[in-house]
């Protein structure tokens, strides 16, 4: 019985520390780095910022159905134009608060009730100074069968850029021309701990587009 018990013991620890490794490795995977202020570059005269934000949950209890209200600040301080939504709102109030900043485009996410994916596309492509920007919610997971998927979204639409949201965790890759990014989530990082509370921004100027993970 003794040397059961120590089997079962060992093998618990195994699987705990397989899934702690596991979970690290997840987080730090290409974890783009994260700005605590909006980039001084939104000051230069010319300037279009898009907002992006995702998997905003509001029907979790610690949000309240309201946002953070540092996600407003830093939108009002980049004074974006536009701001994007990849999914997850669970409450259509969470556009009405945006809307307060500026015009708002959202697509709906797997949690979304179906009074929201009544009203809101699953994907969504928005013109802006003439970058196509396309938005959906889930792609998967990047690491394992989200990569192909994202390139066949962009292809397919001709977008300059895809923002997604659904893993709750922020990523950025630049591949030639095209952006694909997920600002994570304001309010519920995925996995915990290891994972900031992040938004997006898109940075417009003359003949660019630069994107920024901001931390909340």
């Amino acid at each position: 019985m003794a040397t059961s018990l120590k089997l079962v013991s060992e093998a618990i620890l195994l699987v705990t520390l397989v899934v702690t490794i596991a979970t690290v490795v997840y987080a730090l995977w290409e974890a783009p780095p994260a700005l605590r202020e909006v980039p001084e570059l939104i000051k230069s005269p010319g300037i279009r910022v898009v907002g992006l934000i995702s998997d905003t949950h509001a029907h979790l209890p610690f949000l309240g159905g309201e946002l953070p209200e540092k996600v407003l600040t830093i939108f009002k301080e980049a004074n974006v134009s536009l701001i994007i939504h990849a999914g997850d709102l669970t409450s259509l109030d969470i556009i009405e608060e945006l809307e307060r900043i500026a015009p708002v485009v959202a697509v709906h996410g797997n949690m979304d009730p179906p009074e929201v994916r009544a009203i809101l596309p699953s994907l969504a492509v928005e013109v802006v100074s003439g970058w196509r920007i396309g938005v959906v919610h889930d792609i998967g997971f990047p690491p394992l069968w989200g990569m192909a998927e994202m390139e066949r979204i962009a292809e397919e639409h001709d977008l300059d850029v895809l923002v997604f949201g659904h893993t709750h965790k922020p990523f950025l890759r630049v591949e030639g021309d095209r952006i694909f990014i997920n600002p994570g989530s304001p309010v519920d990082p995925l996995p915990p701990l290891l994972t900031k509370r992040t938004i997006g921004l898109l940075v417009i100027a003359e003949g660019s587009i630069e994107p920024f993970i901001i931390e909340v």
